[in-house]
């Protein structure tokens, strides 16, 4: 027998799809007007909950910030739509969750190429600090999280030395909203059975509400299991800790 030859069936898994599998799982198998747009809504409000569960390594990105003397403040907008500053990423990344990691990075265009991580700190430790416009090479940051922005600023202000390098950063992205009922999910496959099992569980809020703890218990656990199989996988080494009795 043969086998069709592919692996793409979540390329194909449009936001439809998506919907109409929620339904037929609560019994519900024909949907139109307005039970559609709240399926679309309600999985919108399913990927913003999944933000508040941790760290997606699907969503993990790089860019580079270039940086500029005397200026401290970075800014990452939600949108285009959002505004423009004399400080935001001059290479237009948009919806940026959270900031994970930073180096500060000399001799980015040659084969001497050095990193040094720099401190992410919260803002009671920025705030203590008596020269926040202090000029030399950055060491620290802090990230505020706003509604329509994320903001870094970086200490000590990059003077003009610091302002020939950049700052190299790994960044979690917000998850792209649902759109258009033809548009593919922004989500890797191995995330479709828990999509689909969530959006069944906040369907039947409204239209199966006693079918709301089972379908609990559904989601719960294929969320899991996607966790589990989300991240990269590393070698781990167990060293023995030494012991010496009567000693």
């Amino acid at each position: 027998m043969a086998t069709s030859g592919t692996a793409t069936f979540e390329s194909s898994f449009d936001i439809d799809d998506i919907i109409q599998e929620a339904y037929d799982r609560i019994g519900i198998h024909s949907v139109s007007g307005y039970q559609l747009k709240s399926a679309r809504r309600s999985l919108n409000i399913l990927f913003q909950e999944w933000a508040n569960r941790g760290l997606h390594y699907w969503q993990v990105s790089n860019t580079d910030i270039d940086l500029v003397e005397g200026q401290a403040e970075y800014i990452f907008y939600r949108s285009a739509t959002d505004g423009t500053s004399a400080t935001s990423i001059p290479n237009g990344i948009y919806g940026v969750h959270d900031i994970l990691e930073a180096t500060y990075r000399t001799g980015r265009t040659t084969t001497s190429q050095i990193d040094s991580a720099l401190t992410k700190i919260n803002r009671s430790t920025y705030s203590g600090l008596s020269n926040k416009l202090n000029k030399s090479q950055p060491t620290q940051y802090y990230v505020q999280r706003f509604i329509d922005k994320t903001v870094v600023t970086l200490y000590p202000t990059p003077d003009a030395t610091a302002a020939a390098q950049n700052v190299s950063i790994y960044y979690l992205k917000r998850i792209q909203d649902a759109g258009a009922y033809q548009n593919d999910p922004d989500i890797p496959y191995r995330f479709i059975p828990c999509m689909v099992s969530g959006l069944a569980f906040y369907l039947c809020q409204k239209e199966k509400p006693e079918l709301c703890a089972n379908m609990k218990l559904y989601y719960e656990d294929e969320f899991q299991r996607a966790l589990t199989e989300d991240g990269s996988s590393s070698s781990t080494y167990l060293t023995p800790q030494a012991y010496y009795p009567n000693v």
